[in-house]
């Protein structure tokens, strides 16, 4: 697999890597071990990766998907439709209330994470 992200959690103890296979892992950072992989193998690659301020939700962007997960169980919170290509960038917003997404073909999205 070919590792297309990377992200730490803000208190530098996990590690987020997503693949252009549609894996999503999570690393202790410490140990360089792997905690758990995301459920479900997601359809394409997933492009990008962010952690939230507060380390407890991870945001992936995907062929045409945003999708949040609950960082410390690894269950997915929600699935945000709307992009029509590959999403090749997301962040949370500095208090984790907003997501910012971007699509390969330009278009940039803004998305209640609450």
């Amino acid at each position: 697999d070919e590792v297309c992200s990377v992200a730490f959690s803000s208190d530098g103890t996990r590690v987020f890597t997503s693949t252009d296979e549609g894996c999503v892992k999570i690393w202790d950072a410490e140990r360089g071990a792997e905690v758990c992989t995301l459920p479900g193998q997601h359809e394409g690659g997933v492009w990008s990766a962010a952690v939230s301020s507060d380390g407890k939700r991870v945001v992936i962007g995907t062929d045409d998907l945003v999708k949040i997960f609950n960082a410390e169980t690894g269950a997915e919170v929600c699935s945000l439709e709307g992009h029509q290509g590959p999403v090749r960038a997301v962040a949370f917003s500095s208090d984790a209330k907003r997501i910012a997404s971007g699509e390969l073909h330009g278009s940039v999205k803004i998305w209640n994470a609450e």
